[in-house]
């Protein structure tokens, strides 16, 4: 049996109502945040590799360039044609992008005699509505190696800085049709103080996007969107508990009632406790939810497997077993549902442009080969806290809405090594104490994603007269938007103490707790 795809790419998201601004990535590290700015002016837009050809859609109303660790000057630098953009679009470019203009039309790029990092501020600013409201001063974030040594001929200055003269041009009416802005800094970033007024300047003003993409119109036009797809036929859905499945549920149950159909699998994989807290939390929701209990059959096979991506392929494998059988009970189900987000398409379809996938999303694409459905994926436009927002405007409680994201092996992944049934009831107690103490503390809200990770490491100790020979337990906690970057959570050392005492003397089989405090990059969240 065969997963029929809807269009996987980027560019086809079903938010076609909205005016858009679409950004062309040429593999900046910037490049979210230019997307996650102008989301948060309530203007859609979408990211897509420079590589990719531009659609010229209706609701397309202007376009984006990124910066890029490459120089202009590379012979394998993408160049995509600017002046075509521009003939049919306002266009805006950043860094990268400013430079490339700038070569493409005949001006000289060249490396900066000069360190160009970090804080700088705009002087001689022209006046002209994409510098609207922008004071003298202001301060942008500088981040390149490369220089506009000279302006091609018919080029605008509009901005220089103190230590380079060409901050900030435009091109005239005889370069394109539509106006292109370039600039050398980055105004996403937090340190360009009034970078968010730029975007808006350039995408309301310029490009004439109205700010009308709010979570309450997202809700109205996705809904009708599946009611239209979904029609009066059945679709089948797999629920984790975490807010992107169960906002996605909540979106095709508003559209189609109890024509969705639920599935939620114990893979004894979850936190302690879980299973029965989420099937009572959706009985509250309304969804038509069954849960099966598969945990014997998941420790048989996890049992002595210690190769991370190994036990993954298992996990992944045995949860499609169990939800296609428990899928194929029911009858006439056309359509499945999925919690898929945008990072989850970003990462999986590589659209950072010249950079390399990290690696591949579980929930990217569906089910392989085993299901005649199409997918149904109501979030594939979303942002983590985009979805928040989303089902905090369904009325979802925030039981579901503020949890952390948890990985879809679960615990599998936290256990290091071999998964034994003894470990997982180890690192549950471990978790659940971990956990009620970040609730208890009031720090739970202000962290993105905390959990215990059980090492495949024995230590010395001793409790009272006894020596013990026992397992270390190492915490994890990130602050995040999106969880693309994640930078380690500050948590008060004297809570740190109490949660590492609280598990080393309840927890039978752990006597030595350490933190994490790794960042993303260069490590990851979750350590397998």
């Amino acid at each position: 049996m065969l997963t029929k795809q809807v269009s996987s790419a980027v560019a086809d998201l079903g938010v076609a109502m909205n005016d858009k601004i679409l950004i062309l990535d040429f593999g900046s590290q910037y490049t979210q945040l230019i997307a996650r700015n102008i989301r948060e002016l309530n203007v859609y837009c979408e990211i897509q590799p420079c590589t990719k050809a531009v659609n010229y859609d209706s609701s397309l109303k202007g376009i984006i360039l990124s910066g890029s660790p490459f120089s202009v000057n590379d012979p394998a630098a993408p160049t995509p044609d600017i002046a075509a953009m521009a003939a049919n679009l306002p266009v805006l470019a950043v860094c990268y992008g400013a430079q490339l203009l700038a070569k493409q039309a005949g001006g000289e790029v060249g490396q900066s005699t000069h360190r160009e990092y970090g804080r700088a501020h705009l002087y001689d600013i022209s006046d002209d509505p994409f510098f609207a409201t922008i004071p003298l001063g202001s301060q942008v974030w500088m981040s390149h190696s490369d220089t506009i040594k000279r302006l091609p001929d018919g080029f605008q200055l509009i901005a220089r800085t103190d230590s380079i003269p060409v901050a900030a041009f435009k091109t005239s009416t005889a370069y394109a049709k539509h106006p292109v802005y370039a600039i050398q800094f980055h105004p996403e970033v937090t340190h360009s103080t009034d970078g968010r007024q730029l975007l808006k300047n350039f995408v309301t003003d310029v490009c004439g996007c109205k700010q009308d993409w709010t979570p309450a119109a997202f809700i109205t036009e996705t809904v009708a969107r599946i009611k239209h797809q979904a029609g009066d036929k059945k679709v089948v859905m797999a629920l984790s508990g975490g807010v992107d499945s169960t906002v996605a549920a909540t979106l095709i149950h508003k559209a189609i009632g109890d024509n969705l159909y639920c599935i939620f699998v114990d893979n004894g994989l979850l936190r302690k406790g879980e299973f029965e807290q989420v099937l009572e939390g959706y009985k509250h929701l309304g969804l038509n939810t069954k849960g099966v209990d598969a945990r014997r059959r998941f420790y048989k096979e996890l049992d002595g497997v210690s190769d991370p991506e190994t036990k993954r392929k298992i996990i992944g494998r045995l949860f499609i077993d169990v939800f296609h059988e428990e899928s194929l009970k029911l009858t006439d189900v056309s359509f499945l549902g999925q919690g898929t987000i945008y990072p989850d398409v970003i990462e999986s379809m590589s659209v950072h442009g010249p950079s390399q996938t990290i690696k591949s999303h579980h929930n990217v694409g569906g089910l392989p080969d085993i299901m005649h459905l199409s997918l149904i994926e109501p979030l594939r436009a979303l942002f983590k806290d985009e979805v928040r927002r989303v089902g905090r405007e369904l009325g979802i409680d925030e039981i579901f809405i503020g949890r952390h994201p948890f990985p879809g092996p679960g615990l599998g992944i936290r256990i290091l090594g071999a998964v034994s049934e003894e470990k997982v009831i180890m690192l549950q107690e471990a978790d659940a104490i971990y956990i009620q103490h970040l609730r208890d503390s009031g720090m739970y809200q202000h962290v993105w994603q905390a959990g215990a990770i059980l090492l495949p490491v024995q230590s010395v100790g001793v409790m009272g007269d006894e020596r013990t020979y026992e397992y270390t337990c190492a915490l994890r906690a990130v602050t995040s938007v999106d969880g693309m970057t994640a930078d380690w959570a500050h948590l008060p050392y004297e809570l740190l103490g109490k949660i590492s005492n609280d598990i080393i003397n309840r927890v039978r089989g752990i006597n030595r707790v350490v933190y994490d405090i790794s960042s993303k990059p260069p490590a990851t969240i979750e350590w397998e």
